[in-house]
């Protein structure tokens, strides 16, 4: 089965092209912004322009924008190529991306905006032990129960954590997307965005007396 993973929910923008769980070809790029542009053309370059049977596509959480641009593109072309279309959560895959030499216990910690961090950890195994939360980072400092630390905001987190703890800079991407078990993988393809939405719904005033 030829599979097709993306990942832009993050300033990374990657896709890579399998044949079951060989990697045929991938790229990944850390562009910040741009990644509705770069997306599908990144996609073409790959062997026959990434033509897939399943899409595997992050939920986030992330960029809002870039959420939605993955799962905008990856149903698409799931209805292009009439392709299953399932999603992952991120910090999943930098779990897992975590683990590929060595299996250990790993707190993820990526960019929540607004000074938080995204923060969720996992067992030796790849079970997720709690759900993703964004928080500021002394309630970080609480939450996280592991010595490895992984994703874009692991340094920071370590270096309030003090010393012993091994932070590893890492980015969701796809070219390791084979690297996620099948359970992990779903239809449900609602973003997790992991906060609540930054604006509010303005209130009623109340009628002048």
């Amino acid at each position: 089965m030829r599979v097709l993973a993306i990942d832009c929910a993050t300033e990374a923008c990657s896709a890579a092209l399998f044949d079951g769980t060989q990697r045929l070809d991938g790229r990944c790029e850390t562009i910040g912004r741009g990644h509705a542009e770069r997306l599908v053309p990144m996609i073409a370059e790959l062997p026959d322009k990434g033509h897939a049977d399943r899409i595997l596509v992050s939920l986030g959480p992330g960029s809002f924008t870039g959420v939605r641009i993955g799962l905008a593109a990856a149903r698409a072309l799931g209805l292009a190529w009439g392709a299953q279309v399932l999603g992952y959560p991120t910090l999943e895959l930098v779990a897992a991306r975590s683990r590929e030499t060595s299996p250990h216990a790993v707190t993820v910690c990526m960019n929540g905006g607004h000074g938080e961090y995204f923060v969720q950890n996992f067992a030796a195994d790849g079970t997720a032990q709690d759900a993703v939360r964004s928080l500021p980072p002394a309630e970080a400092v609480v939450a996280a129960r592991h010595d490895t630390i992984a994703g874009n905001r692991a340094q920071a987190l370590a270096d309030l954590l003090g010393d012993g703890r091994i932070a590893l800079d890492l980015l969701p991407d796809a070219n390791y997307a084979y690297l996620l078990p099948e359970t992990r993988l779903t239809r449900d393809l609602s973003p997790i965005y992991g906060r609540g939405p930054d604006a509010k719904i303005p209130q009623p005033r109340e009628p002048r007396k």
